[in-house]
């Protein structure tokens, strides 16, 4: 796959006068090949892994399907498989890494002084964790890990040589089947990506990219479209069902099974007939009340409505401090807010003087913050009563936008709401956050609706921007944002058939890729030694893409966007080499995020990087310089139609859960004790693919919690015990006085605490079923019941506390129930330790998972048929692995292997 000729080769982006060579002498690769020979560290681990944290707050994304984004405080992390620790591994840490970034840094040529991870200069040199920082030996669990990564990459090998075998005995040829399977929409990512999205689409997923767009790379290459149909009219009992049950279980209705149907001849047409009701609009502004007003410099001023809106933006969000007090948020938005004013007229005092508003430090938001502040209490304050007749409205008003009907069926809309103006938060260090997110107005919006449907009104008094009748693109409607100038589309919802057949192509396409890894991998790690620069760059690239799950990476407008990084865009300083074979990355990763990653690698890999750091590039220069995403795809594709960087991800996180859960055997254990078998796996998956994030700010106080249920449950069965001595004392000697004992983790000081948490948790029991009855009362017509009443059900509160202080004194405990005896209270002791051991493993399994991103390998990676066959194998309910959203998302995989029992990856 090597170039044809040097001439093929690219040139080399300058980015301040230093480029690398087109070749790669003889000296050099002797000189590297010198200088970092030593005792090499396991290559493919990551050592140290996951996000730094930002202070920097970020916009949450509304749309369906969509996973959010953490920014949390890094904690201790433990990489050992919770199901195979041993000694060996809980061993104090005896070596750490051969050779220190010190000692790296004494030879100019290895690493530039400059070259510092940045979170050590911009985070004061915190973090992320070790694979070793619970005290387990480094050197066990780096040759652990590595071990297994080969095990599978081993496999992989051989597989892809049987597949590829058993399709040359008589199957369709191996070049041509990829083609009619693969859709030719997933061609490169810098063809299929003309229109420049601004960091606003993300990289691992096209969902959401307008179909037109795609057909229009479909007609230039001539592939072949995809297996499964978008559109097929329901026939027969389906169609009759469709009408009966679409109100009560829309996801339900007839059911079309998109994945058993025949392949469409031509897949660029999406629809035939479509109808759908336009969009919701956020609600006009309300003025504020006439005694609240922005205050400048000690005087209260007034505003035309326009710029009082956004000076309430601002004063809204004071709580927000990580926002509010960023100097370019605040820069930003004054920019904005003097514009707004010179337009509207400017502030006045109340004798209607102008003021002018020269300075953003004697803005005084606090009145506004407060006006808001009460409304937002005043909402959580509403009854029970108003706040469902308040969702009913909306639900009411929101029902005719919540569906379209696609070729005859009635498919759910995701996003159909357009965004309500606001200040703009960004991801990251953006250098726009804190402008002002523009209205959307029904002039700027773009209808897409079949030829023969109603167009929606507009509301009154405006109009469509345009209306569009385009078969070939599956959104809604359309419009452009002002802060970015990127697009906004209303697609269907992520339980649509559209969705359904995009994730299917995406796991298809990684199914696919299982046939030529190994030819793939072969071929990069000959490259690895290639004359020519631009080849041997290639592939190191697609070495650290397939290794350590990087992404590509895409040149960015820093001017307009946060400068995230990825594979082909790492810059000089992104990159410290530590010998003899120790990478680190540290860089603005996915959604501006700080992302750290210390990796081993080959020693090729390692001399390489050197060679691609070697002076005069400095700070700011490429390290690829001779490669971009559009040429590594384009290279990528020669191996597989369709073939992108992003599809090793998807390939390597599937295959790596595919070969764990083959090797678990079926056994008798509980139900808890499958589940953690389960995550046990995606947490490996996550480990080995670097599908890893920071602890949750909220883990501790959580496990903290989950202790005190668990310790009361001890504290329970042991209450339990003494009943049981209480009604028959000869109980101690049957059973010994140890069974009896209260557990040794349960001290006095916390008992007493729990029993005023017993007292405190029934009385607000008590107050809330009171209040309950109360509402019930009123909506009735019936008369409320008096505080009276309310003091008497407290009544068993204060029983309960004088029983618990009679207990603590005596400490006997009386028998309680009707009619108990030894027998039953044996058996419920029994209940709550099998209780505590379900707790326990819960506990168990949430500190295990608590670095890695299990979410995000089974929603987005791991393909959801695995996680299907899994439950029918071990006998386990869907249920305990997707949500009711995920089992809407993934309902092709869920019934297209329902009936299949030896389905595979």
């Amino acid at each position: 796959m090597k170039s044809s000729s040097p001439d093929s080769t690219p040139l080399a982006r300058r980015t301040s006068g230093s480029a690398s060579r087109a070749k790669v002498s003889k000296s050099v690769d002797k000189e590297m090949t010198k200088s970092t020979n030593g005792d090499y560290a396991p290559a493919g681990i990551s050592i140290r892994n996951g996000p730094v944290t930002d202070e920097m707050d970020v916009d949450i994304p509304a749309v369906n399907g969509k996973r959010k984004a953490r920014v949390s405080i890094g904690k201790p992390v433990n990489y050992n498989d919770a199901a195979s620790s041993s000694e060996e591994d809980n061993k104090p840490l005896a070596k750490r890494q051969r050779t220190s970034i010190s000692k790296a840094k004494k030879d100019a040529s290895e690493s530039d002084s400059d070259d510092v991870p940045i979170a050590r200069r911009k985070s004061g040199g915190k973090l992320p964790p070790s694979i070793s920082e619970d005290g387990s030996d480094f050197e066990q669990v780096e040759k652990k890990l590595a071990k297994e990564k080969a095990h599978i990459e081993k496999k992989a090998e051989k597989d892809a040589k049987t597949i590829r075998a058993k399709e040359a005995k008589g199957k369709k040829p191996v070049v041509k089947k990829p083609a009619s399977e693969v859709d030719s929409e997933d061609e490169p990512i810098s063809k299929s990506r003309a229109r420049k999205s601004n960091g606003v689409k993300k990289e691992e997923s096209d969902d959401d990219v307008p179909m037109t767009k795609k057909a229009a790379a479909k007609k230039a290459n001539g592939k072949a479209p995809a297996k499964a149909p978008v559109k097929k009219p329901v026939k027969g009992k389906a169609a009759a069902k469709k009408e009966e049950s679409e109100e009560a279980e829309p996801e339900e209705e007839g059911e079309y099974r998109w994945w058993d149907a025949p392949k469409k001849e031509d897949d660029s047409i999406k629809w035939e007939t479509l109808e759908h009701n336009g969009v919701v609009f956020p609600p006009d502004y309300e003025p504020l009340p006439k005694n609240v007003k922005l205050v400048y410099n000690g005087t209260p001023v007034s505003l035309h409505v326009e710029a009082e809106e956004v000076a309430g933006f601002f004063g809204a969000m004071l709580n927000s401090t990580l926002n509010v007090e960023n100097p370019t948020f605040q820069k930003n938005f004054f920019n904005d807010f003097t514009e707004i004013l010179a337009k509207t007229g400017g502030a006045k005092d109340k004798d209607g003087n102008k003021v002018p508003i020269k300075e953003f430090s004697k803005l005084d938001f606090t009145r506004i913050f407060e006006y808001y502040q009460g409304k937002s209490e005043e909402r959580k304050a509403r009854s029970s009563a108003e706040k469902k007749a308040d969702k009913a409205a909306k639900d009411e008003f929101e029902a005719p936008f919540l569906y379209c009907t696609w070729d005859g069926r009635k498919e759910r809309v995701g996003n159909f709401r357009v965004e309500p103006p606001s200040l703009f938060r960004g991801r990251g260090e953006h250098p726009k956050t804190g402008k002002v997110k523009k209205r959307v107005m029904p002039e700027q919006i773009t209808i897409n609706i079949g030829p023969d449907a109603t167009v929606p009104t507009p509301p009154a008094g405006h109009k469509w921007k345009e209306i569009k009748h385009d078969n070939k693109a599956t959104w809604l409607a359309m419009w452009q944002e002002n802060i970015n100038g990127a697009y906004k589309y209303v697609m269907l919802a992520a339980n649509s058939t559209v969705k359904g057949q995009s994730d299917f192509k995406k796991f298809e396409k990684a199914r696919e890729l299982k046939k030529h890894i190994d030819r793939i991998r072969k071929d990069y790690q000959k490259e690895l030694k290639s004359e020519l620069m631009a080849d041997r760059q290639r592939a190191t690239a697609v070495y650290l893409i397939d290794k350590f799950a990087l992404r590509a990476g895409n040149e960015k407008d820093s001017e307009n966007e946060a400068e995230t990084v990825g594979c082909c865009s790492l810059k000089f300083e992104h990159v410290t080499l530590k010998p003899p074979n120790t990478v680190i990355f540290d860089f603005l990763g996915k959604d501006s995020i700080r992302f750290y990653d210390e990796v081993t690698v080959d020693p090729q890999v390692f001399r390489n990087l050197k060679i691609f750091k070697k002076s005069p590039k400095s700070e700011g220069d490429d390290i690829f310089d001779r490669l971009n995403t559009g040429q590594l795809n384009k290279h990528l594709a020669n191996y597989m139609p369709g073939l992108t960087a992003k599809v090793f991800r998807t390939y390597n996180a599937s295959y790596t859960m595919s070969t764990l859960l083959q090797e678990l055997e079926a056994t008798n254990t509980s139900l808890h004790e499958k589940i953690k078998l389960y995550n046990d796996c995606n947490r490996k998956v996550a480990i080995l693919c670097n599908h890893k994030r920071t602890v949750g700010a909220g883990h501790e106080a959580q496990m903290g919690k989950l202790t005190d249920r668990i310790k009361g449950l001890k504290y329970q069965k042991w209450r339990t015990k003494q009943m049981i001595l209480d009604l028959d004392p000869r109980q101690k000697k049957k059973k010994g006085a140890e069974w009896f004992q209260l557990d040794e983790d349960l001290t006095e000081e916390w008992i007493e605490e729990h029993q005023a948490f017993l007292v405190e948790e029934q009385r607000t029991k008590i107050t809330k079923k009171f209040e309950k009855d109360n509402e019930k009362l009123v909506a009735e017509g019936q008369r409320e019941m008096k505080a009276k009443e309310l003091t008497e059900r407290l009544g068993a509160a204060d029983d309960l506390a004088k029983k618990l202080k009679k207990e603590n004194k005596t400490k006997k405990v009386e028998a309680e129930g009707r009619t108990p005896t030894v027998e039953k209270l044996e058996a419920a002791v029994d209940k709550i330790d099998q209780r505590i051991t379900t707790m326990n493993l819960q506990a168990e399994d949430r500190e295990g998972n608590k670095e890695v991103a299990l979410g995000t390998s089974k929603i987005n990676y791991i393909d959801p048929r695995l996680t299907v066959v899994f439950a029918k194998k071990f006998d386990v309910p869907i249920e305990k692995f997707f949500s009711k959203t995920l089992r809407e998302k993934f309902n092709w995989a869920i019934k297209s292997v329902e009936d299949v029992d030896d389905w595979e990856f």
